[in-house]
């Protein structure tokens, strides 16, 4: 389904959400991973829906409290959250942290608050995962200057105004879908989210097409995308996506930070 040529078994795939310090922002979560407003408790017919499908298991240790808690934090600590796409498997946790701005894209939010519930489900949306505040809150990546990213990736958008941390467009899978490149670590690293599910796919004859690529908001731009995220792999760059299964070095390790 998300790997062509792959074989027909099931595979678990990770949910990633990302933390990192700012020397001046402070500590930043990237989206918020699944959370129990999903799975349990009082939900939308949609909700449940949507729940029953995918049947996603929650690793009560991964959650952002625990996980905060090994890092010496709460949750009313994080000052940012940048939210790269507002499907569920990103924003379920943003009721946690009613305090932090969010840095995202204004007109996607604006245009999911204003459309018809069913416009928003047909993309992957659930308005009631939303906290009520958000729009008071956000900042928009769309308002922050561009600067040159590293390797031939082309234009981002300097979230903290150092150059350390750029917010690149990847069109295809959500509506206002973006990425973070990282440009001062020793080998420039490109969270690429959700361009692909795994690493493999991101090679041209092992993209999937149909049906995976009914999940798309625009498989054209996808495909383009996809080969910007490749093109950067191959120039030297890392690459990391939120759903592959595969361990990386910048998975929070089970006996340490």
């Amino acid at each position: 389904m998300f790997l062509r040529g792959g074989a027909w078994r099931r595979v678990p795939l990770k949910v990633r959400y990302g933390f990192f310090r700012h020397p001046t922002a402070g500590p930043v979560m990237i989206d918020t991973g699944y959370g129990p407003r999903v799975t349990e408790g009082p939900r939308s017919l949609a909700l449940r829906l949507y729940n029953a499908i995918l049947g996603p298991n929650l690793a009560a240790e991964g959650q952002p409290e625990p996980v905060l808690r090994r890092l010496g934090l709460k949750p009313e600590d994080m000052g940012t959250i940048i939210v790269t796409h507002f499907h569920a498997d990103h924003v379920a946790g943003l009721n946690l942290f009613p305090k932090a701005r969010i840095i995202a894209k204004a007109d996607v939010l604006g245009k999911i608050l204003k459309q018809p519930t069913r416009k928003n489900l047909r993309h992957g949306i659930f308005r009631d995962l939303l906290p009520a505040d958000l729009a008071s809150r956000v900042d928009d990546v769309d308002g922050v200057a561009v600067r040159e990213a590293p390797l031939g990736l082309g234009l981002g958008r300097d979230l903290f105004g150092d150059g350390s941390v750029l917010a690149i467009d990847l069109p295809g899978h959500a509506e206002g879908h973006f990425g973070l490149c990282f440009t001062s670590l020793p080998v420039p690293l490109l969270y690429a989210v959700d361009v692909q599910w795994c690493t493999e796919a991101l090679e041209e004859d092992r993209r999937p097409g149909f049906p995976a690529s009914l999940i798309a908001d625009d498989p054209h731009a996808l495909a383009e995308s996809t080969r910007r995220v490749l093109a950067f792999r191959q120039a030297g760059g890392g690459v990391l996506l939120c759903h592959d299964p595969a361990e990386s070095r910048y998975d929070l390790a089970a006996e340490a930070p």
